[in-house]
């Protein structure tokens, strides 16, 4: 399987702070990353470096290219959806589509507007015109109908309804994804990424936490709702995580033997979002 992105010892400082702390990361063809961690984590910075969009030390390789020094060729293939989708207010729906059609070559005209059919934006609509959501649902129909070798999104469905979320995270893997793309998501929506996920990386204060499969994640991670009985006993067994819920002890494990967890309470597959804050309470 060919490696897409790889970093060794990525390390970002603005001025003092140092905000990518000596980061290693692979990501292979084919998968869809979640880059999953709290506002000021380091998520948006490592993908700028990705993108050759900021300066950073260390090695970096991404589509075989150094961002640093081949970004207009790297930027032939990859295709980025920020946060904050800007528009000229001015442009029509129409003219947009043309432009990008007239700009890039790997643009399927008919792609774009199948999306657009999914949502009530019209050829004569003005981006002014557009509330936050239709500008953002522009955007994504526009970038989406790109055939580019890594999609990264960044936020991608931020100010968008949840029909249109789902809808898109549908459309992201019925009709965009294939095995000869790489897709990364950053989000903060985590439950609705969960289930298109191949691989989960976990970041927080410009380091990676965690980088599993999804499948990895299944096999390490369990949740057990402990037995009011056997609360000492599962203390025992050095839970990476406990909280209450409705009275109950819940505790998350890493590596337990599912032998000795059954012997205190039921056992539960965790979420991201159950991970993610467990391990973001122990930092």
């Amino acid at each position: 399987m060919s490696t897409v992105i790889s970093a060794s010892n990525l390390c970002k400082h603005y001025g003092k702070q140092l905000v990518l702390d000596h980061i290693d990361l692979h990501i292979a063809a084919g998968r869809i990353v979640g880059l999953i961690g709290p506002n000021g984590s380091g998520k948006t910075t490592t993908l700028k470096a990705m993108l050759g969009l900021t300066p950073f030390e260390g090695n970096m390789s991404v589509l075989g290219l150094d961002p640093r020094t081949q970004r207009d060729v790297l930027m032939q293939d990859i295709c980025f959806i920020a946060d904050v989708a800007i528009l000229p207010r001015w442009l029509k729906v129409r003219d947009a589509v043309d432009f990008v059609e007239g700009v890039h070559p790997k643009f399927n005209r008919a792609k774009a507007e199948r999306y657009l059919a999914k949502t009530k934006l019209t050829p004569e609509m003005t981006v002014k015109s557009m509330s936050k959501g239709m500008v953002v649902q522009l955007h994504l129909a526009l970038v989406m109908a790109i055939d580019a070798k890594l999609l990264v999104l960044d936020e991608p469905t931020l100010g968008l309804d949840i029909l249109y979320r789902k809808q898109f995270y549908q459309d992201l893997l019925e009709d965009y994804f294939d095995q000869n793309k790489t897709i990364i998501i950053t989000t903060h929506q985590v439950e609705e990424v969960e289930h298109v996920l191949s691989d989960l990386l976990l970041i927080n204060n410009g380091k990676i936490n965690l980088a599993v499969s999804m499948e990895q994640m299944e096999e390490r991670f369990t949740e057990v709702v402990v037995n009011p009985m056997h609360v000492e006993q599962a203390l025992a067994l050095n839970p990476l995580d406990h909280r209450l819920m409705f009275g109950k002890s819940v505790m998350l494990f890493d590596g337990v033997a599912r032998h000795l967890l059954e012997a205190v309470g039921e056992l539960r597959q965790p979420s991201v979002a159950d991970l993610f804050v467990a391990i973001m309470k122990g930092q």
